[in-house]
């Protein structure tokens, strides 16, 4: 995901796109440890997307453009 499409979200969307990421990372672990993952750098994707939505959230936070 581009940080310009999470910076066009309003916040109740980001909120909820950080809730489904958040959901869907676990569904990686979970599948990693049965073993049935077949490509982790899913995992790595999306860990990454979280921390933008995160980035994104504290940039409102504190105002910054």
């Amino acid at each position: 995901m581009k940080i310009s499409e999470l910076r066009e979200m309003s916040n109740e969307e980001l909120n909820e796109k950080v809730y489904l990421l958040k959901e869907q990372l676990f569904n990686l672990r979970r599948k990693k440890a049965v073993g049935q993952l077949e490509h982790g750098e899913e995992i790595r994707r999306v860990r990454k997307d979280i921390a933008k939505a995160y980035t994104i959230q504290r940039e409102r936070e504190l105002g910054i453009k």
